[in-house]
């Protein structure tokens, strides 16, 4: 059974450090939307996933944040071989685009954890505090020092939102950096071009990002990973495909609620 955390790894090229300019102050992302997804491997449904930000701001340190979750849950016949049902989410801060507070709630079979980091970006630290099994007893407190702002697993990706993409070139590349799992990740991301691509929410034109990952026994390739995201003013990702070592799976887009812009 292949481990469904390699959906939340092949979403770490979205930690965009800024290369390009962003757009206007009105994120293409508001309070409310709600993106669903299907993982599948080859005619097998593996999982459903879903992204959602809260409909209300919620306050961090008296400042207005988007809440935003991603929740990822094994289902059918996938449970047999271990289930999952995993929670990673973010606090943004509406003015920075930067996060504030990030944190994960991960059920792999026995597997447990349960963290959240608090991040300072004016005095680039993050301070971790991981948590038993059962979230209730402190374990590790830990202050990891930054080289500059950063974004997180979740933040990032819609961070990548806001950023003007329609003057990129194939072969053009963005500069990752983002904190996640005790340590500083750099990674490029290419940018490979344009397809119109067929989707459960209809026929959409798409730029196409490959990020460049570390070495793994799971993806094959240097560029295993193909990410789709549309060209209209709200960017959503409708498509996510990694090859294996023995096959590939996919991410399709299954539905998309409350967007900014219809």
């Amino acid at each position: 059974m292949l481990n469904p955390k390699f959906i939340y790894f092949s979403l770490l090229f979205f930690f965009v450090h800024p290369v390009f300019s962003q757009n206007s102050a009105t994120e293409p992302y508001t309070f409310g939307e709600e993106l669903n997804f299907e993982v599948s491997y080859g005619w097998f449904n593996l999982a459903d996933a879903k992204m959602e930000i809260a409909r209300k701001p919620h306050l961090q340190d008296s400042k207005p944040h988007y809440k935003i979750d991603v929740y990822g849950k094994t289902k059918g016949a996938a449970t047999i071989f271990g289930k999952v049902n995993d929670n990673w989410g973010t606090l943004i801060d509406i003015d920075s685009k930067l996060p504030s507070l990030s944190y994960r709630h991960i059920e792999e079979g026995k597997y447990r954890k349960h963290e959240k980091v608090t991040f300072d970006q004016k005095n680039q630290t993050a301070f971790m505090q991981l948590y038993d099994r059962e979230n209730k007893s402190l374990k590790e407190e830990r202050e990891f020092k930054l080289p500059g702002q950063v974004q997180d697993l979740v933040s990032g990706f819609y961070y990548l939102r806001t950023l003007n993409l329609k003057n990129l070139k194939p072969g053009d590349q963005l500069v990752i950096r983002g904190f996640f799992d005790k340590e500083i990740y750099n990674i490029k991301l290419i940018y490979e071009g344009t397809e119109k691509l067929e989707t459960e929410i209809g026929t959409k034109d798409t730029y196409i990002f490959s990020p460049q990952l570390p070495k793994n026994n799971l993806f094959r390739g240097e560029y295993p990973v193909k990410v789709w995201v549309t060209q209209d003013q709200n960017k959503i990702p409708v498509k996510i495909k990694a090859n294996l070592f023995l096959g590939s799976i996919n991410l399709d887009i299954k539905s998309a609620k409350g967007l900014r812009y219809n």
